[in-house]
């Protein structure tokens, strides 16, 4: 059992002499280089790829970016009422001397689609040297008058226009030809929901309004023609002035049936030879109105035949109601 124990002992001395011997200075010296030398080899592997890379970069540089065959030569622009080429360059903010590839093209739909006037906007590169812009105008339904939030003036450049989505926006000087003709819907103050280009207009009145052009629309799809204005005049009643000053009150509902009305009236009132002062279309029968002792203006819209209705004609004295 001693020499068991002895010779075990002997043998752990040993163990540690060779431990000592492995973990010499040298044989660290060697591991050290050799770990340094795997280092120098990664080393030179990144340096060849970042060189390759930063040569492809050159490259695509020359071609690309440095090319004057890639010059912005066209701004090719669809059709539209809003914006043209030279104000789509100022509104972008496009260099006309640039690289094409250094236009970006996101960066241009963005600052399209800020304009209040433009609902979508595509731009892409055509190579070798056009841009090409798509750009979707707000159609507008009607113009807008808020008098009590300094909007008291419509028909010209810069004015109120609402979409049938009831998008506010400014008119702008290219679409205001075909905009002129529009009818004005006048929208009481809301200090809660105040009228901001760009976005929707949130009084109610407005759908209230919009009901009742449709409806005269699809009686007449003339009708924006010869309607001048409407308004919501209370809870109840609305307000629709012709171009001719006739002033139609009618209910916030039952507007197919009112509006067939003021065409059979205003019909019978152009045959007669007598202008409509005011006419109130809410009852069902014996419709009220009032005239005036002069005839039809020379250019105003004929409103088309309908269905006889009974009015009950009050004749007043001539007036100044245009």
């Amino acid at each position: 059992m001693f020499k068991n124990h002895i010779s075990k002992s002997r043998r752990r001395s040993h163990s540690k002499v060779l431990e000592v011997r492995v973990m010499s200075p040298r044989i660290a010296w060697f591991g050290f280089l050799k770990f340094a030398g795997g280092l120098t080899k990664l080393a030179l592997i990144l340096a060849v790829i970042t060189g390759i890379g930063w040569g492809v970069w050159l490259g695509v540089q020359h071609a690309f970016y440095n090319n004057p065959d890639f010059r912005l030569q066209v701004i090719e622009l669809n059709a539209n009422p809003v914006i043209d080429e030279v104000g789509l360059a100022k509104t972008a903010e496009i260099d006309l001397t640039a690289n094409l590839f250094t236009i970006d093209v996101k960066e241009v739909e963005r600052k399209l689609k800020s304009l209040p006037a433009i609902a979508e906007a595509h731009a892409e590169r055509h190579l070798p040297g056009t841009l090409v812009v798509q750009v979707t105008a707000r159609t507008p339904r009607a113009w807008i008058s808020c008098p009590a939030v300094g909007l008291p003036e419509v028909r010209h450049a810069g004015a109120m226009l609402v979409d049938r989505d009831g998008i506010a926006y400014p008119c702008p000087e290219l679409q205001l030809e075909s905009a002129l003709r529009l009818p004005a819907i006048q929208l009481p103050a809301s200090g809660g929901t105040p009228i901001v280009a760009g976005q929707k207009i949130q009084q109610p009145e407005l759908a209230h309004c919009f009901h009742l052009l449709d409806s005269a629309c699809e009686a007449d799809p003339e009708a924006t023609q010869w309607v001048e204005s409407v308004k919501q005049v209370n809870e109840w009643s609305l307000l629709l002035v012709t171009r001719q000053g006739t002033a139609a009150t009618f209910g916030v509902g039952d507007h197919d049936r009112q509006i067939r009305s003021l065409r059979v009236a205003m019909d019978h009132s152009s045959a007669k030879g007598y202008v409509i002062e005011t006419i109130n279309l809410i009852p069902k029968h014996n419709v009220p109105i009032t005239v005036r002792n002069e005839t039809p203006a020379a250019n105003a819209v004929p409103v088309p035949a309908a269905r006889p209705a009974a009015v009950l004609v009050k004749r007043r004295a001539p007036s100044t109601h245009n």
